[in-house]
């Protein structure tokens, strides 16, 4: 299967009106895979022009093209089958994706690419649930509150979940009546490509999405950030990207949703369900190489079991295998580029001069000529440290103890994300108290990255603007408006 994918795409393109074009520079970047260092394929490179073209496109679909105008109906049957089109390419799609990421083939096969195909069967479910508000004024009178669609929806995406969160962005734009255009992550270029293709087998009328590569910063990013005929950007990704790119928005008034940065805090009390909490705190901690916004990255753990938890962990966290991401057997694959490797090691240095690393901290000579480092655990340094406060977004686990709940709910609200938190108890009294004490827009008890896609996703502070998920992302990618209707009596 890898022969096969790499044969038929050595070169991405840009998706453009429906179809695939280079840049009209004849500029290209590279996209590598992070597992081996191979180049994976060129890719043309986006510029203000392409992003020009593509919101011209994207407009011109909006305003005199048929999707729009479409019923809901209609406009969901095509949306379930462009779900039902990447369930039945899950194999390809996947590879694809464990190729541009260096992340576990299971992780694609069995989470990533289903759940980017449930993101377009929820929304195509989930919007024809929808009621138009009425409100009577008085006997005469009657007022009802619709929503329209926005227009030209910018869509930026990062390379930890690319087409995962692609689709989450997508799937609502495109059900509420907007066009888009996504500027995916550089790093994974891959399946967001396909995506396009996808849409066309799907029957989407052209212009109605549009997908242009590139860079962020003096790129393609901005561009689409600055565009005036944008109405809305959707981006999730880090925080200083995020708080440039308001900046760079403000000037055409545009509506915002940020997903940014976490520092997930999970907590596990002394009388805790250990054999549930400690596997998954393992898995909080290195899912996706820990490069997810709800990893569970820092570890606080009551005093009392403290040691024996300590033991567990670093056998767990020792046990897990690394490995070929294309192994089904392999549970932690390659970090995303050199440069994030160079950043993650950087944080094992201090954890080396403040604490003591229990397990990892190496990288493995085996895979050379990748990025790969060993999952590793660090215990022994205060909360205040950088190890504590900052998003690593690594393998990179660490453990502090606590002595009570005033203690660690300090702890979990001291740093400026608040995204996620997991708490582990058997007492639902204390889960309830410091549930509600925690600042975070997730707080998962007894587990962790469990979803309802019905429910509000974002962060609070530093994790982002508004939230997605159900109603909240309809409500985003469109407009409320009123119409009230004055009878005779």
């Amino acid at each position: 299967m890898t022969t096969e994918i790499l044969k038929k795409i050595k070169h991405l393109d840009h998706f453009i009106n429906g179809e695939f074009r280079s840049s009209a520079s004849g500029e290209v970047f590279k996209t590598m895979n992070p597992a081996t260092g191979d180049v994976l394929a060129t890719v043309s490179l986006g510029t203000a022009k392409e992003i020009d073209e593509a919101v011209k496109s994207a407009k011109h679909a909006f305003e005199h093209g048929p999707w729009p105008k479409m019923s809901l109906k209609e406009r969901c049957a095509i949306l379930k089958r462009i779900g039902d089109i990447i369930l039945e390419r899950k194999a390809e799609i996947a590879l694809a994706e464990t190729l541009d990421t260096g992340k576990p083939i299971t992780e694609s096969l069995e989470g990533d690419i289903p759940r980017s195909a449930m993101n377009f069967h929820f929304f195509a479910d989930y919007a024809q649930t929808l009621e138009t508000e009425c409100f009577t004024g008085s006997p005469t009178e009657k007022h009802f509150a619709v929503r329209e669609p926005l227009g030209v929806a910018g869509l930026i995406t990062p390379w930890n979940l690319p087409l995962y969160l692609a689709t989450w962005k997508i799937a609502p734009a495109l059900v509420m009546g907007n066009t888009c255009v996504l500027k995916p992550a550089e790093w994974t270029p891959y399946t967001a490509t396909l995506l396009g293709g996808i849409a066309n087998d799907a029957g989407l009328p052209p212009g109605v999405l549009n997908i242009v590569h590139g860079f962020g910063a003096n790129g393609a990013g901005e561009a689409l950030t600055r565009h005036p005929d944008v109405s809305c950007i959707s981006f999730t990704g880090e925080t200083t990207t995020g708080k440039a790119i308001m900046a760079s928005a403000s000037s055409t008034l545009k509506k915002l949703s940020f997903e940014l940065g976490g520092k997930g805090a999970n907590i596990i009390f002394e009388d805790a369900d250990l054999e549930e909490a400690i596997p998954t705190a393992v898995r909080a901690g290195f899912r996706n190489q820990g490069q997810i916004c709800l990893a569970g990255s820092r570890l606080y753990v009551q005093e009392g079991i403290f040691d024996k938890v300590i033991e567990q962990l670093t056998k767990q966290v020792k046990a897990i295998r690394v490995g070929d991401p294309q192994d089904p057997q392999t549970q932690m694959g390659a970090i995303i580029s050199k440069e994030q490797l160079e950043k993650v090691e950087k944080y094992v240095k201090l954890g080396e001069q403040e604490g003591k690393v229990l397990a990892g901290g190496e990288r493995l000579k085996e895979f050379a000529q990748g990025n790969w480092l060993a999952p590793t655990l660090i215990a022994g340094i205060d909360n205040s440290s950088k190890l504590c406060q900052e998003e690593i977004f690594g393998p990179v686990l660490t453990v502090v103890p606590f002595a009570s709940e005033e203690e660690v709910i300090a702890y979990t609200n001291s740093t400026t994300y608040g995204l996620s938190a997991s708490l582990w108890s058997k007492d639902a009294a204390r889960c309830e108290r410091v549930a509600k004490q925690i600042k975070t827009g997730i707080v998962w008890v007894n587990c962790w990255f469990v979803r309802d896609l019905r429910t509000p996703f974002g962060g609070q502070k530093a994790s982002g603007i508004g939230r997605e998920g159900g109603r909240w992302s309809l409500e985003f990618f469109s407009e409320a408006k009123t119409i009230t209707y004055k009878y005779k009596e």
